[in-house]
């Protein structure tokens, strides 16, 4: 239990590091944004914020299902899963952690969402709205994908979750994004003074995140691949 409490903070954790990423952060304030300029009602454009990340999170809880029931429906598979996922474990955490301080480099072919499409379902209302976060959580670039399937997707897998710890990650990316319906309710000055020092932020949790992957990828790569004992 603690092991599975453990895993629901550190997922997340990563969705909130996918979610202030430069570009989900991008697609989120422009999101936000497009929701908020046909209402000055404070709670609609809370309760939009919530909706947006509500239709994120669908896609991560859909994706996860398709994969991980997908590999669990094969007997070979499901065994390879179980007896050796841990292993993996290791090497992906490493990976991942190169990713965030720029040692490795992905041009990940993902789908973005254009201003036209964005208006036309924020102009759709609510429903607009958990549509709009479920089209832009498709839109999946380097660091966002190397968060979601190098690493939320693997511990999933450890522990056979394809619904409550995708559903922790997804949560991980709604709290910037009710973040900036809080600062647009409170004037878009507050939104560009947030901008700057997130961006100063993101960088320090991204680098400091990335070392610290790759420490427990090597410690777990050495205790479960070659056997080491500390």
């Amino acid at each position: 239990m603690t092991e599975f409490l453990l895993s629901i903070l550190s997922l997340i954790w990563l969705g909130i590091l996918t979610s202030i990423s430069p570009c989900p952060l991008a697609t989120n304030i422009a999101a936000i944004s497009y929701v908020s300029k046909n209402t000055e009602n404070t709670k609609r454009i809370l309760l939009s914020g919530l909706l947006y990340s509500l239709g994120r999170t669908a896609v991560y809880i859909l994706i996860s299902i398709l994969i991980i029931n997908g590999l669990a429906a094969s007997a070979n598979i499901s065994y390879f899963i179980q007896n050796y996922i841990v292993k993996i474990l290791g090497p992906a955490l490493i990976i991942i952690g190169m990713f965030l301080i720029n040692l490795l480099n992905l041009n990940f072919l993902g789908f973005s969402i254009g201003e036209k499409t964005g208006k036309k379902y924020a102009d759709k209302g609510l429903i607009g709205t958990f549509a709009l976060g479920f089209l832009f959580a498709l839109s999946f670039c380097p660091v966002s994908a190397a968060l979601f399937f190098g690493g939320m997707i693997p511990i999933a897998l450890k522990f056979k979750s394809s619904v409550v710890l995708p559903f922790f990650y997804g949560m991980g990316t709604a709290v910037p994004v009710v973040l900036f319906a809080f600062l647009i309710v409170a004037g878009m000055k507050a939104v560009d003074k947030a901008l700057v020092k997130i961006g100063k932020i993101e960088k320090v949790m991204k680098y400091a995140t990335g070392y610290l992957f790759i420490l427990i990828g090597i410690y777990l790569t050495l205790v479960h691949i070659f056997n080491m004992e500390f």
